[in-house]
């Protein structure tokens, strides 16, 4: 027989006891005092209070985050259509240092001299901060896949797979992007990553529509902030792509 109850839950234990525990202090905190000012902080120990009770992330429930067994990585899958040859596609996102041409919450990304399958990556974080981690490509099938994972000792455990297929109608290039994390502070910091409008699965969804620009336009408009040297940068790398 199927427990329902069990099937609709999508928060681990431990998620669970973090959002009762500290869901039910801050809401105390905040009844202590109640104003318009705490408003707010009563309202998310509230939510954190709910989540904890029903076993269940709305949130998660409305963006169909996805879990894996472990309960602690979030996976990530988004796709993108590129009107530009598949070789072509593959080989700028293969140097990794042009990433942060289009993804905008990457600060940085260099690759290893001695060895172009390790790079360092630098990212921004929610309230100003920054993560940094080293990554090794494990996986590479010239012109279709690459495939990489974060090594001991990240600030975020993480891995990646880029697919490059062929569009069947001949339009260009299909690009699959599947991201697996685990949050550096738990699951919990996903829901405040939400609030400050940097959660990953939109974050992934706007870089893929920038590379998309850079790739069929040469360059990303102003709106997504690129400043002019990134965009002489890019254009610089698509001319040696094509041998210009």
């Amino acid at each position: 027989m199927r427990d329902d109850a069990q099937t609709d839950t999508n928060l681990g234990q431990t998620e669970r006891l973090f959002s009762l525990v500290g869901g039910g202090l801050v809401l105390l905190a905040a009844l202590r005092r109640p104003s318009i000012s705490t408003l707010p902080v009563a309202l998310g120990g509230g939510y954190l209070l709910y989540r904890g009770l029903a076993r269940q992330d709305p949130v998660y429930e409305a963006l169909n985050i996805r879990r894996n067994d472990d309960g602690g990585k979030l996976l990530v899958r988004r796709s993108a259509t590129i009107n530009r040859p598949r070789a072509e596609v593959y080989a700028f996102w293969r140097n990794f240092e042009n990433l942060p041409g289009f993804m905008e919450h990457l600060q940085s990304v260099t690759v290893a001299a001695e060895d172009d399958r390790r790079s360092h990556w630098v990212t921004r974080a929610p309230l100003g901060q920054t993560v940094e981690w080293d990554a090794e490509l494990v996986e590479e099938q010239a012109g279709e896949l690459l495939a990489w994972r974060s090594l001991p000792g990240a600030d975020v455990e993480n891995e990646g797979r880029v697919e490059f297929r062929d569009a069947l109608d001949g339009s260009g290039t299909i690009v699959d992007v599947t991201l697996e994390y685990r949050p550096p502070l738990g699951a919990p910091s996903v829901v405040v990553a939400r609030l400050f409008g940097e959660q990953p699965w939109q974050q992934v969804r706007d870089d893929l529509r920038r590379f998309k620009q850079i790739m069929e336009a040469g360059e990303v408009p102003t709106i997504f902030a690129q400043t002019s040297g990134r965009l002489q940068e890019v254009a610089n790398e698509r001319a040696r792509l094509r041998g210009e």
